[in-house]
């Protein structure tokens, strides 16, 4: 069972290297990794030329925003497996891929779902919080939940029976891809309760009141278009929850 590891990156030369190590130092010998790059200009383009031996493919050019580059990386993905892992972030250790292919090919399941833990960028070997995907059930996607995407690993038959992300959302097509991928059709997936991805903060739905606000609009709206009840209030009563990840941490 081979994995397609896609990253999404612009102007990323900060954070790019340390996850371009992340992948190359997987014990699993059956990875591609794709790097999609929106055009930078601050040595991201080096950065990977020095530090991407390992690439299957590297693609930079301008793009419609975030969702049209991971297009463009499931476009030319091969594997059996997909998994999307951010420009700043990594995974928990050397052997997250190989335990993923194990069980996802053991069990024959569709999807294989994975908690986060962040962290601050001045402080990267510090993890502050904890997102439980656990918490994820289909029936809850009109709360507005979802698994972290970043730990979420899809056979590529859900890409193809469900589509690419739409590029008509700018923070939350990757929960309308989610809704549409469960309600389309039954998925076999499992809940795994372990850290498999180091994610920083500061991404582009936790940047601000303004994100939280376009995030939920834009939750209400694929929740709408997939058919799922919902409203306001079930769609900000997770916030509660999200504050005791902090209180926990």
């Amino acid at each position: 069972m081979h994995t397609t590891v896609i990253t999404v990156s612009f102007n990323s030369a900060a954070t790019l290297a340390r996850t371009l190590a992340s992948v190359a130092t997987q014990s699993y010998p059956y990875v591609e990794h794709i790097v999609v790059d929106g055009g930078s200009t601050d040595g991201t383009v080096d950065l990977v030329h020095q530090h991407g031996a390992h690439l299957a493919h590297f693609i930079s050019e301008p793009d419609r925003g975030i969702y049209d580059a991971m297009n463009k990386g499931l476009r030319i993905a091969s594997g059996d497996v997909i998994a999307f892992l951010n420009a700043d972030d990594r995974y928990a250790n050397g052997q997250v891929l190989e335990r993923v292919a194990a069980l996802m090919e053991r069990e024959g399941l569709d999807a294989l779902l994975g908690d986060v833990a962040f962290f601050h960028a001045q402080a990267p070997d510090r993890l502050v919080r904890r997102y439980d995907s656990g918490r994820f059930r289909p029936e809850r996607l009109g709360w507005g939940w979802m698994p972290a995407h970043p730990a979420s690993f899809f056979r590529r038959s859900v890409f193809v029976q469900t589509g690419e992300f739409r590029t008509d959302y700018r923070i939350a097509g990757d929960y309308e891809w989610i809704a549409r991928a469960f309600q389309r059709s039954p998925l076999r997936y499992r809940h795994v309760p372990e850290v498999l991805v180091h994610m920083q903060t500061g991404g582009i739905s936790t940047r601000g009141w303004r994100s939280t606000l376009v995030l939920n609009q834009e939750v209400l709206r694929a929740c709408r278009e997939n058919g799922i009840p919902t409203h306001w209030a079930k769609i900000l009563s997770k916030y509660p929850r999200k504050l005791l990840e902090w209180m926990r941490r």
